[in-house]
């Protein structure tokens, strides 16, 4: 098992320094998806929701969240992100959203927390643009897809 990068020889959190990492293509997928009444999905699909466009505004949030994920997780680098993409995807069950999630650079260090941080921010979102219509809401499974680049390489959800 691979030791804790965020803790120094004595225990103490630290920021990682990344000052001899190679500049390397990154890329990370994250998920997300947030569970609704079937009523509340129909409300966002066929845009009678009195918010408006609630997809759209999910979507921003997710970019924008990315973007300040140095703001909100207190040991992450700021980053230089080259693209983010947010998709939501109403659920073939007619009661949820998938979220997908991809961030990607050229850099030191890598876009995990970028692309779990627009995930969760987007479901978030989503969240509160509907809870007037629907409090019952439930966000789960945010989780890293795959990631690419840098020293570990190429890792994806599923394989060891």
């Amino acid at each position: 098992m691979s030791k804790l990068t965020h803790l120094d020889d004595k225990g103490e959190a630290r920021m990682v320094d990344v000052t001899d990492k190679a500049v390397t293509e990154r890329e990370a997928r994250a998920e997300a998806r947030i569970h609704m009444n079937g009523e509340t999905l129909r409300m966002i699909t066929e845009g009678e929701h009195p918010k408006g466009d609630v997809l759209a505004v999910a979507r921003i949030a997710g970019i924008m969240a990315a973007k300040r994920t140095h703001d909100l997780i207190p040991l992450c680098h700021s980053l230089n992100l080259t693209s983010v993409k947010v998709e939501l995807t109403p659920g073939a069950d007619g009661a949820s959203v998938h979220i997908l999630t991809r961030c990607k650079l050229s850099g030191q260090t890598g876009v995990e927390m970028e692309a779990l941080t627009a995930a969760s921010v987007a479901a978030l979102t989503l969240y509160d643009m509907c809870k007037a219509v629907d409090k019952g809401m439930e966000i789960g499974g945010v989780r890293l897809l795959e990631k690419k680049g840098g020293r570990s390489g190429h890792w994806m959800a599923g394989n060891p």
